[in-house]
């Protein structure tokens, strides 16, 4: 009797202990994918929220139009951009990352398709606030490393405030919903998290081709079902853009984010610089070369990193 009792005591100590280890497995496998989800996200979405300025709409006044030298009533009268608050937009980026799993050691790149849809509404509720909704839905795709798919889809909803007494300042609050799934499987869901995005953006036009974008924002949990990724990113950007002509493009930013997690004491700090060169083909559809750097110092040595991302995206955006 007494040996029973011991071989069932050994037992059960040994299934707690595999228990735990598992949960730690699992608890480190759900962080390391939703940090891989906001950097692959944030190589193929641009940093700063949309609207930048409403359309037509610069400094308060309408936006110079190459007719500005024309004398008559063309130059007194500018025409103002119909408002178009719908907008549909599609992108299909490819690029080479070259840290698969974010490890600080042994390293193994990849070649990744990033597929992404996304419909919002930005309807004006008075001379400079708009309303924003929205969803998106992204699935990262491997070439060699299948077991990393994953799809992304975020649902949006929150206010735009542009005071063009300050440069066309942008105020931005919103709150989002963020699902991770494996792969484009939509009912196999690893992570989930609610959160409050408050942001304050400020464009500086230099001249009609150049601009720098400066901004800060904070990202604040409110929820998530998975408490060891769950965190809050107080982030800073600067950013600079270059029409070189009508069509032709180039841009670079910097941001600097510190990642406040909600447990275990962890906290990260990371540096991305990244650049893009687009080309637009119409007023719909563009190609853009697109790449990043990222360097993520953490409090826990397990997840520093670095990661190099280069690739290309076609993109297509119908307003109405």
């Amino acid at each position: 009797m007494v040996k029973n009792h011991f071989k069932f005591l050994a037992a059960l100590i040994c299934a707690g202990t595999m228990s735990i280890f598992a949960g730690a497995a699992f608890g480190q496998t759900v962080t390391t994918g939703v940090d891989r989800a906001n950097v692959l996200q944030a190589q193929t979405q641009p940093p700063f929220g949309s609207p930048v300025a409403p359309e037509g709409f610069e400094d308060g006044h309408a936006v110079a139009t190459p007719n500005d030298p024309d004398i008559g009533q063309q130059e007194i009268l500018k025409p103002t951009a119909q408002p178009h608050p719908f907008t549909v937009s599609l992108a299909t980026p490819v690029f080479y990352t070259s840290n698969v799993a974010l490890t600080n050691h042994g390293e193994v790149g990849d070649v990744v398709f990033a597929p992404v849809m996304g419909v919002f509404y930005d309807p004006q509720l008075a001379k400079t606030l708009y309303a924003h909704l929205g969803a998106r839905e992204q699935i990262f795709y491997y070439g060699k490393y299948t077991a990393f798919n994953f799809g992304s889809l975020d649902c949006e909803a929150g206010l735009n405030y542009f005071l063009p007494q300050f440069h066309n300042l942008t105020l931005r609050a919103w709150y989002d919903f963020n699902r991770l799934t494996m792969g484009s499987r939509l009912g196999d869901e690893f992570f989930s998290n609610h959160s409050i995005i408050l942001n304050a953006e400020l464009p500086l036009r230099l001249n009609r081709a150049q601009q720098i974008i400066t901004g800060v924002d904070t990202n604040l949990s409110v929820g998530a079902d998975h408490q060891s990724p769950r965190r809050n990113d107080y982030e800073g950007y600067l950013g600079y853009s270059v029409d070189l002509t009508r069509a032709f493009t180039i841009g670079a930013v910097g941001r600097v984010v510190d990642r406040d997690y909600h447990q275990n004491g962890r906290n990260d700090v990371s540096e991305i610089i990244s650049a893009t060169a687009s080309y637009r083909l119409t007023d719909w559809c563009s190609i853009s070369a697109i790449s990043s750097f990222a360097n993520s110092d953490s409090s826990q040595d397990v997840f520093d990193y670095s990661v190099a991302n280069v690739g290309g995206a076609l993109s297509l955006s119908i307003k109405f």
